[in-house]
């Protein structure tokens, strides 16, 4: 009998101890375990690390399990199919015709993909989904190999995946994991599923100039969510990646090429003039409507609203207009009246956290011409307090209003429709990792939270890591549903700000301890912000919307 290895597997609250021989997989303790989770396994977790299942276990361990309902989980689902995909459409095309297959950006719980050198047909994606599901009935592994990076990029340039080559030309690590299935190699940023027997729910869906790679989500992992369009956020993405290439910049890589051949300042402004222009543009739309007294302004956490209706507002101004700022939350009702969420804490976030009626009383008053003082929230005191703010419209008067709710009508469901401008802010990137890495606008608006947080409230990145889903949560149930009715979209995201926030996001991420819960996430990010060449802040302007995160705004954000 072999050496044998004591496992403490970790179910909810119970620990269950057992011996295996060296060298016994991850996969093979996890499947012993299938029947006490609700969902597949898919990763295991140990001493502060996630583990792919089938890594051998050589030594004394204590683990627990990762199903695909839980965040990371998911993820590597997501990153499981969509090489399922890539070795699928590799296959059905003919070889020398498929030139490049381009993972775009995700909406909703869907990948939206372009392909170079074939056409987009019902009859090709029906191939290609028929060749996934027959690769996931064998239930193939993915395997993992290190190689030497120069090795790597003969790969890439096999397969003609400039961008990833063009990535690791700036890569300092010796060494590169390189995944295959069924023959078919790549790079991910990322964990991998053990096999593709896991990846039972997806389809393919023709949309635009490519198609949709459609998904589930991490809270019903078994049913596929069909894309419901979404025309003007499409269509606000196409518009970044329109930006991206017109700067030359898609990728990371090409990022890198900017910044090491020191052109990084022409970048900067360039980007600026872009967002002011769109800045612009919208002011110009509302300038031409005189009914729009009201400028309702939504977008998820960090997307930079404050800054943005700062600049929204000197544009109104050139055109004569006079723009006055309103904070919707100067309207939550005293604390002893607000929900409670199921875990019993104070739910700000919900529609009903806002005196909607006091609101919607104030707004038409203003709307008759009436002189109104407006509330100002003590959030030390939980209440609302009047401190001789008073407001009273003229003709060339116009509201800036800026919350949670902006876009939901219940809201302001007494205001005339003709009276509002909606607007919805986002930092959608405009940049890829590579071809097949896409960044999460998640990613992005989680570190430019942390880095904001820490300058401007103290808060540690593990605090903010630790919120983050629950403000995720809040932005599902009451953004999101609600982007569409938008009159415009804004993009707030700028081409070169992660290069920017990697030295303030790196410093508090290596804060984080390894025996803390947050850990696991500090990692994944530090190694996300690795790829990008850092860049300093000296150089840009004072009213950029990256100054409400890194500081030095002319704005008080």
């Amino acid at each position: 009998m072999g050496k044998q290895v004591i496992v403490r597997v970790i179910v909810g609250s119970q620990i269950h101890e057992k011996q295996y021989p060296e060298g016994t997989t991850y996969a093979q303790v996890a499947e012993e375990f299938a029947d006490s989770y609700d969902h597949a396994v898919i990763l295991a977790r140990s001493g502060g690390k996630l583990l792919e299942l089938g890594k051998k276990i050589m030594k004394d361990t204590e683990i627990t399990f990762v199903t695909i309902a839980e965040d990371s989980g998911h993820k590597t689902y997501v990153r499981g199919v969509t090489l399922l995909m890539l070795r699928a459409i590799y296959g059905v095309c003919e070889k020398g015709t498929l030139e490049n297959v381009f993972v775009k950006y995700q909406i909703g719980d869907s990948c939206y993909m372009e392909v170079q050198g074939v056409e987009v047909t019902e009859e090709l994606l029906r191939k290609v989904e028929d060749s996934m599901r027959e690769l996931v009935h064998k239930d193939l592994p993915f395997l993992k190999r290190s190689v030497d990076t120069s090795e790597a990029l003969e790969i890439f340039d096999r397969y003609g995946m400039k961008d990833k080559k063009k990535l690791f030309e700036y890569r300092r690590v010796s060494k590169v994991n390189i995944y295959t299935l069924d023959g078919f190699e790549d790079y991910y940023y990322g964990y991998m599923p053990p096999s593709t027997g896991i990846l039972s729910y997806f389809s393919l869906q023709p949309y635009e100039k490519g198609f949709m790679l459609n998904l589930p989500n991490a809270k019903t992992p078994e049913q596929i969510t069909e894309h419901k369009p979404s025309p003007k956020l499409f269509a606000t993405l196409q518009e970044a990646k329109q930006w991206g290439k017109m700067v030359s910049v898609d990728t990371v890589g090409a990022l890198n090429d900017v910044i090491s051949q020191g052109r990084i300042s022409e970048l900067i402004l360039v980007q600026e003039a872009l967002q002011e222009k769109k800045i612009a543009q919208i002011a110009e739309q509302i300038a031409s409507d005189p009914s729009k007294k009201f400028i309702m302004i939504a977008g998820p956490s960090s997307s930079g609203k404050t800054s943005f209706s700062h600049r929204l507002s000197i544009q109104l101004q050139t055109l004569g207009l006079n723009p006055h700022p309103i904070a919707l939350d100067n309207y939550f009702v005293d604390r002893e009246d607000t929900p409670l969420d199921e875990d019993g804490n104070y739910n700000f976030e919900c529609l009903e956290a806002i005196d909607v009626e006091l609101f919607n009383k104030q707004m038409n008053s203003l709307l008759r011409g009436e002189r109104v003082e407006l509330p100002t929230f003590n959030f030390v005191e939980g209440k609302k307090e009047y401190k001789g703010d008073f407001k009273q419209l003229g003709k060339d008067d116009i509201l800036v209003i800026e919350g949670i709710h902006g876009l939901n009508d219940k809201l302001s469901y007494t205001l005339p429709k003709e009276s509002k401008f909606k607007i919805y802010i986002s930092a959608l990137t405009q940049i890829n990792i590579d071809e097949h890495n896409r960044i999460s606008t998640t990613d992005g608006r989680l570190i430019r939270r942390m880095v904001r947080d820490a300058r401007t409230r103290g808060s540690s990145a593990a605090r903010t890591i630790a919120m983050w889903p629950s403000v995720r949560r809040g932005e599902d149930q009451y953004i999101f549903p609600f982007q569409e009715e938008a009159d415009v979209m804004f993009n707030s995201a700028l081409i070169y700000e992660l290069a920017v926030l990697k030295p303030y996001a790196e410093a508090i991420l290596f804060g984080i301890s390894k025996d803390a819960p947050e850990y696991i996430e500090a990692k994944r990010l530090l190694k996300f912000l690795d790829y990008f060449i850092s860049v300093g802040s000296e150089e840009i302007p004072k009213n950029s919307l990256m100054r409400e995160f890194v500081g030095g705004s002319i704005f008080k954000v």
